[in-house]
């Protein structure tokens, strides 16, 4: 196979992985707290040994994650949080703690406030956050801390990531933070309300476009080659 062959189905490759990428995040488009997401291409050379000339390829082996925050959507649900500014929450899932923006929590049986997937909401100590059950009221203030009947009683957890580019995403709203996590100081709980996801349609569709076109100009390509490379090679067998 030729150099030329090589670099276009590596490109090809590439767009093929950005595609996915770009229908994940319009099919995301709407879901609560989705962070889009993005394909990263880099160069790949390739050495062909001694006096010859080394082979050019994009690779499109990264991801990286678009930390934007997104529109606020007031629900007036008392479990419903959003986090103004840097920060997610932690919750606890059977791989693991991890991270999320998706604020769309409700109490358990067992008085646990857990996500939508029944995982464990979790405080700045680790442990799950307990809602009393049986008062008047319950309120969450900007820091975090949960009141029922104006007594703190708790405090859910906001932390972020020491390194946010380094996230890995799980499960589409979760992130897992290797490299771990701290306190966001500096981010405000806001109770009632919940968080759109970041990804703007259009754009998304117009990038799906631009892949599109890119990929079926490598297909054409590719195409054209082969016909070349047959034509050759039936020339030499006449």
């Amino acid at each position: 196979m030729e150099n030329a062959t090589y670099a276009s189905l590596s490109r090809q490759s590439g767009l093929m992985s950005q595609m996915r990428v770009v229908a994940n995040n319009i099919a995301n488009a709407s879901t609560t707290g989705y962070r889009a997401e993005g394909v990263v291409f880099s160069e790949y050379v390739a050495a062909l040994g001694p006096g010859f000339e080394s082979v050019s390829m994009g690779r499109a082996a990264g991801r990286v994650t678009d930390l934007v925050q997104g529109g606020m959507t007031a629900t007036g649900g008392t479990f419903d949080l959003a986090i103004e500014g840097d920060g997610f929450f932690m919750v606890q899932t059977p791989e693991g703690e991890r991270l999320t923006r998706a604020g769309h929590f409700m109490p358990n049986a067992q008085g646990d406030l857990v996500t939508a997937d029944g995982y464990p909401v979790l405080g700045p100590g680790g442990a799950p956050v307990f809602v009393p059950q049986g008062v008047a009221s319950l309120g969450i203030s900007a820091d975090g801390t949960l009141s029922a009947d104006g007594q703190p009683v708790g405090e859910i957890g906001v932390v972020r990531p020491i390194d946010p580019q380094a996230m890995i995403r799980e499960h589409g709203v979760m992130f897992r933070a290797d490299e771990g996590v701290e306190p966001a100081f500096e981010a405000r709980v806001l109770q009632g309300f919940l968080e759109e996801s970041n990804v703007n349609p259009i754009e998304q569709i117009t990038r799906m476009i631009e892949v599109q076109r890119a990929y079926e100009l490598g297909q054409s390509f590719l195409d054209k080659e082969d016909s070349r490379i047959r034509a050759a090679l039936q020339s030499m067998t006449r």
